[in-house]
């Protein structure tokens, strides 16, 4: 399955469905993208990632490793190759102040950055690639929307 175009609407409603979409999307990535990740708890934003990281990690030839929510620590840090994937998670965060500390949007070509729950960033004036997961009729399906790749 190769990645939708722009501004189109993906069924990852299958785990299956979410690492193909993954595996596509690396492809997409060369470094310094950051990546806001928007959806409820569960939609399948983590497992998205997850899938994600153990594809960088294989074209590394590096060991699978566990992904797992950066939940309660607000942030996980994958060395993939020469590449260093940042996930954060602000879900627990309740205003902007404290986000000032966490360095989200450094600047370095070798790293992709992933936001589970970017609201209080959202306004940063940087160039961001937007996943939208949702769930579709009446919980049963889920489905991914992609924006701002070039």
């Amino acid at each position: 399955m190769p990645i939708a175009i722009k501004n189109s609407k993906i069924d990852i409603s299958s785990e299956e469905t979410t690492k193909v979409l993954a595996e596509s999307f690396k492809n997409f990535l060369q470094g310094g993208e950051i990546i806001f990740l928007y959806g409820e708890m569960g939609v399948g934003k983590t497992t998205f990632i997850k899938y994600l990281v153990n594809e960088f990690q294989k074209s590394s030839d590096l060991p699978i490793t566990e992904v797992s929510s950066p939940t309660f620590n607000l942030l996980n840090e994958y060395q993939v190759g020469s590449k260093k994937i940042k996930h954060y998670d602000l879900f627990r965060i309740k205003n902007k102040r404290d986000t000032n500390d966490l360095n989200i949007f450094e600047k370095n070509d070798n790293l992709i950055t992933f936001i589970e729950w970017p609201e209080l960033v959202k306004d940063i004036q940087e160039k961001v690639i937007v996943l939208r997961f949702n769930y579709e009729n009446e919980l049963n399906n889920r489905s991914v929307e992609i924006t701002g790749i070039d």
